[in-house]
């Protein structure tokens, strides 16, 4: 690979290699490498890894108020192949990755090769200049993404958004109380309202208690002034 691609590559991702060979590796698919060994493949596994850690890390450090399975499902977003696919193609990374002839073609260049090439590179840079300056590639690169996969996370979870608001706010965890229920056993309703310490918030209705929960979160947001009122239904 000639050492114009290479400083084009470098402008691109923000990072000067000492050892420009690793880049280079990075951008060498198994298909066009004279041994599979000499491909990006090995690169490929250690930057799914480096990966996995610093989203697991700043989505652990950002989202205090959210429990161990909303940081899960963010975290499967932020990695998937879709998403590295997605901001492969925004740096441009795709079009500098050497493939063979029978693979110039192919539509996997805009998505799973694409990903790959993220992911090579993203290992390339941690060898390169350490566990700091790919943390800073990443969470550059991954900025939008980590914001979208909040606000997706926040809309229909009323709990975690109301937890997180309040242990930022107020050092404190919201109890929910079971006011009332009705209806028979196979068909019951259940009436629950969120507290925050000694403040209690309009109650909901819910099939379940569940569901009434996020209700109730809902309720507590809105007159917190968290979340506008909207068409939700907080009365059965």
């Amino acid at each position: 690979m000639d050492e114009e691609t290479l400083r084009q590559v470098e402008q691109i991702i923000g990072h000067k290699f000492s050892d420009s060979n690793l880049l280079a590796k990075a951008l060498t698919h198994s298909s066009v490498a004279s041994e599979r060994i000499l491909s990006n493949e090995r690169l490929e596994f250690l930057g799914d890894a480096i990966l996995g850690l610093v989203i697991c890390q700043v989505l652990f450090e950002r989202f205090a108020g959210h429990m161990e399975g909303d940081l899960t499902k963010m975290k499967s977003m932020l990695v998937s192949r879709e998403i590295c696919a997605q901001i492969s193609r925004q740096l441009g990374l795709q079009k500098f990755l050497k493939v063979g002839k029978g693979m110039i073609a192919n539509r996997a260049l805009s998505g799973s090769l694409a990903a790959g090439v993220l992911e090579a590179v993203i290992g390339a840079i941690y060898l390169d200049g350490g566990l700091d300056t790919v943390q800073n590639f990443i969470l550059r690169t991954f900025a939008s993404s980590i914001d979208h996969a909040q606000e997706e996370q926040a809309q229909g979870n009323y709990k975690s958004l109301l937890q997180q608001y309040a242990q930022e706010h107020s050092n404190i965890t919201p109890v929910y109380v079971l006011l009332d229920e009705k209806g028979p056993d196979h068909d019951k309703c259940f009436e629950l309202g969120a507290v925050l310490g000694e403040r209690h918030f309009p109650s909901a209705w819910g099939t379940n208690k569940k569901e009434a929960e996020q209700k109730a979160a809902f309720n507590a947001l809105v007159e917190l002034g968290v979340l506008e009122n909207t068409s939700l239904e907080t009365e059965n």
